[in-house]
C-alpha cells in the first residue's frame, strides 16, 4: 500500500439460489481468503446475497428477510478486517425494492449504492422486481427488526481511504456500465480512481469480447482502476449462463482477467493509485473532489510488488505487439521526416553513419522517407568519420549497411583535422580529456553540416532519448542536427525496431555476400559505444554502459520519473523488485543517483534541441513535453 500500491480482487462465490444464509458463508470464506492475500478492496457479483436469477421470489419477504440477516452476517464477519468489501444485496425502501451494492468495512456499513439502469429485456427483466436507483439520494433502506433497525441512505457515494488519500472507491451495477452517462463517469469526476462492478451478465457468443472492451474502455476514459466482478456458473441453468468473468482494468490496460468458465474464484490485481491521480492532475480534467466522503481505514503496509513491476516499461510484452509498435515508430519517423524534407525542399539527407545502433536507424527511417516521397535513395548520403577509436568492425557494418539500401557513401578520416585543431587550441593529444572526445564529436558534425550545406541537404541526427535524458552528446557536436529522428525512442526500444528491420527487411545482400539482416544483427551485436578513444587490441575500448550505466536500468528510471512524476524512493523500490536477480541494491543506488543527477544538469542540451518526431508518452522535447529549468537543483 505504501507508494500507492493497492491491490484490487473479485471475488466469484458458489451461489445457491435464493439460500441467503448459505452465501454469506461462502462470501465470509471468500473474504478470508482475500484478506489473507493482502487485497485492499474487494468486489462480489451483483446480488450475490441472493443470486441474481431468484425471479419472482424477490417478491417474497421471506427471501428479503434473509437478505438483510445474511447482510448482517457478512458486516459482522469484516469486523477487525481492514478492507473494503462490495457485496450484491435487495434491499426495500419505502415501497419498492433496490438492487443495492452494499460498501463494508471493519464490521460498519459504509454505504448503499442502487443501481441506477434496469434492464427490461427478455432474460433480464429486472423491471418487473425492481426499482431505479436514479434520483433516489433522498431515500433511506430500512434494515433490521425491533430495536436493531437501522436507517441508512440510498447514495452513489465515494468512499475515501483515510491513510491512503489517492485511494478513492466508488461502485456501479452491471447494466450502469453499458448505457451512456454511466455512474462511473460521475464517480470519476467527484475523485474516484477505482471503480467496483458487481455484475450478473450472462454469457452468449462473443460477449466476452465486448465486456472487456467496454470495461478497457470505461477504465482509460475515466483514468481509473476498474473492477468487474461477474456472476459465475453457479448463478443459473435456466434461460441464462453465467461464466464468472471478472476482469481488472487501469487506465485503458488490462491488469488481470479470469478465464469464461473457468472457474477462478478470486481475481486480483495491484494498481498504483498515485499514477492515476498523477495523470489526472497532467490531464487537468478533473475538477470534483471527494472531500467530505464516506471513509474507510486500511493497515499501512508495503505491497509485494514480486512480478507486479515491469522492466522494461517501453517494449511490449508480446511479440506481435512488438511488431506493431516498431511498425508504428518507423512509420512515424518516416513520415515526419518526408514531411520536413517536402517543407525544406531538401535536395539530400546527410547521415554520419557510424556502424552503431543509432545511426544505423537514423538511416533506415531516412530510406523509408526517401520511399515515400518516391525519391531515389541515392538522395541519401551517409559518411563515416573515422578517428582515433573506430574500429574495423563498426567502419566495415557502416560501409555494408550503405551498400545494402542503395544510398551514396563516403569516407572521410578526420584525424588530421582532430590533431591540427589539437595544434591550434594547444591540446596535447596524449591528453585524453573530454577536450580529446569532444573535438572528434565537434569536427563530424562541422563536416557533416558544411556537406549538407553544399548539397542544399539537411543533416539528420542520430541521437536517441535515453542518451538525451542524460545529456549523454556532445553539445554543439553529435547533440545537433537539422532533424532529429531517434530523439523519442529510447535505447531499449531502438534494439528492437533495427531488430524488427532485419526480420522483415533482411533479405538484401551486398556486393561481399552478406544479407541485410545480417549486418544488421551483427550491429545489434556490437557493444554501444562512442568510440572516441583508442581500441585496445581492435577491439572497442569505449563502452557506454559501463561509463554511464545500464540502459535498462536508465530506460526504467526515465519512464517513471517522467510519466509518473515518481519520488527516488519509489523508483528504488520498484526497481528493486522489477530487477531482482539482475542488479542488486548496491548497483541500483548507484546509477539511480547518476540518472536522477545528470538528468537535472543536463537539461541545456535538451533546450536547444533540433526538431524531430515524438513515438511515445514519454518525450522530452522542449516545446511541448518537457519543459525545465537549466539551472536546477541536482541535490
Amino acid at each position: 500500500m505504501k507508494h500507492g500500491f493497492i491491490k484490487l480482487g473479485a471475488a466469484v462465490p458458489d451461489t445457491k439460489i435464493a439460500a441467503p444464509r448459505k452465501n454469506a458463508a461462502e462470501i465470509c470464506r471468500l473474504i478470508d481468503k482475500a484478506y489473507g492475500e493482502g487485497v485492499h478492496v474487494l468486489a462480489f457479483p451483483e446480488l450475490s446475497i441472493t443470486g441474481y436469477t431468484c425471479g419472482d421470489l424477490f417478491l417474497s419477504d421471506a427471501l428479503l428477510d434473509g437478505a438483510e440477516e445474511a447482510l448482517r452476517t457478512v458486516v459482522d464477519h469484516t469486523a477487525g478486517k481492514k478492507m473494503l468489501v462490495f457485496v450484491g444485496c435487495p434491499l426495500r425502501a419505502g415501497d419498492r425494492l433496490y438492487n443495492c451494492a452494499v460498501a463494508v468495512s471493519d464490521g460498519e456499513i459504509l454505504g448503499v449504492t442502487p443501481k441506477a439502469a434496469i434492464p427490461n429485456y427478455a432474460e433480464f427483466y429486472e423491471a418487473r422486481h425492481f426499482a431505479s436507483g436514479a434520483g433516489t439520494e433522498a431515500m433511506t433502506v430500512r434494515l433490521g427488526r425491533g430495536d436493531e433497525i437501522v436507517y441508512l441512505p440510498l447514495s452513489s457515494d465515494v468512499y475515501r481511504c483515510q491513510e491512503v488519500p489517492d485511494l478513492a472507491v466508488g461502485a456501479e451495477i452491471c447494466e450502469d456500465l453499458w448505457v451512456t452517462g454511466s455512474p462511473s463517469e460521475k464517480l470519476a469526476a467527484e475523485g474516484a480512481t477505482v471503480i467496483v462492478n458487481l455484475s450478473a451478465s450472462n454469457e452468449t457468443v462473443g460477449k466476452d469480447a465486448y465486456r472487456r472492451t467496454l470495461v478497457k474502455a470505461a477504465s482509460g476514459k475515466d483514468v481509473a482502476a476498474y473492477v468487474y466482478c461477474d456472476a459465475g456458473m453457479g448463478e443459473s441453468s435456466t434461460d441464462a449462463v453465467f461464466s464468472g468473468h471478472c476482469l481488472i482494468a487501469s487506465n485503458g490496460v488490462i491488469l488481470a482477467e479470469n478465464e469464461p468458465f473457468g472457474g477462478a474464484e478470486l481475481t486480483t490485481a495491484i494498481v498504483d493509485v498515485r499514477h492515476l491521480a498523477h495523470d489526472r492532475r497532467k490531464m487537468n480534467t478533473w475538477k470534483g473532489s471527494a472531500g467530505g466522503a464516506p471513509s474507510f481505514s486500511l493497515t499501512l503496509g508495503e505491497t509485494d510488488l514480486a512480478g507486479v513491476i515491469d522492466p522494461r516499461p517501453f517494449i511490449p510484452h508480446e511479440d506481435a505487439d512488438r511488431r506493431a509498435v516498431c511498425s508504428r515508430i518507423l512509420d512515424i519517423q518516416a513520415h515526419g521526416l518526408a514531411k520536413r524534407i517536402r517543407a525544406a525542399h531538401a535536395a539530400t539527407c546527410v547521415i554520419g553513419l557510424s556502424g552503431g545502433l543509432d545511426s544505423t536507424l537514423a538511416l533506415i527511417a531516412s530510406v523509408r522517407a526517401m520511399d515515400l516521397l518516391g525519391r531515389d535513395r541515392r538522395d541519401i548520403h551517409a559518411l563515416t568519420m573515422p578517428c582515433f577509436g573506430t574500429t574495423d568492425r563498426t567502419r566495415s557494418n557502416a560501409e555494408m549497411l550503405a551498400q545494402s539500401y542503395g544510398v551514396r557513401f563516403s569516407m572521410v578520416d578526420i584525424k588530421e583535422a582532430v590533431d591540427v585543431h589539437f595544434r591550434d587550441i594547444g591540446h596535447d593529444p596524449e591528453n585524453r580529456s573530454v577536450v580529446y572526445e569532444n573535438a572528434q564529436a565537434r569536427e563530424r558534425t562541422q563536416i557533416l553540416m558544411d556537406i549538407a550545406n553544399a548539397e542544399n541537404g539537411l543533416v539528420i541526427g542520430t541521437g536517441d532519448l535515453s542518451e538525451l535524458a542524460l545529456g549523454w552528446a556532445t553539445y554543439n557536436g553529435d547533440h545537433m542536427s537539422n532533424y532529429g529522428v531517434n530523439g523519442g525512442i529510447p535505447k531499449t526500444l531502438i534494439r528492437y525496431v533495427v531488430a524488427f528491420v532485419a526480420d522483415t527487411d533482411g533479405d538484401e545482400r551486398t556486393p561481399d555476400g552478406k544479407t541485410r539482416g545480417e549486418i544488421l544483427r551483427d550491429i545489434l551485436a556490437t557493444p554501444v559505444s562512442p568510440e572516441l578513444l583508442p581500441p585496445k587490441e581492435g577491439e572497442i575500448a569505449q563502452k557506454t554502459e559501463d561509463l554511464v550505466g545500464p540502459y535498462d536500468l536508465h530506460d526504467f528510471f526515465l519512464y517513471h520519473h517522467v510519466r509518473w512524476g515518481e519520488t527516488p524512493d519509489k523508483m528504488r523500490r520498484e526497481a528493486l523488485a522489477a530487477f531482482d536477480g539482475q542488479f542488486d541494491a548496491e548497483t541500483v543506488d548507484k546509477w539511480l543517483a547518476v540518472f536522477l543527477r545528470r538528468f537535472r544538469t543536463q537539461q541545456f542540451k535538451r533546450s536547444a534541441l533540433p526538431d524531430g518526431p515524438k513515438v511515445g508518452s514519454v518525450a522530452l522535447s522542449p516545446r511541448g513535453d518537457w519543459r525545465m529549468p537549466s539551472d536546477a537543483d541536482a541535490d
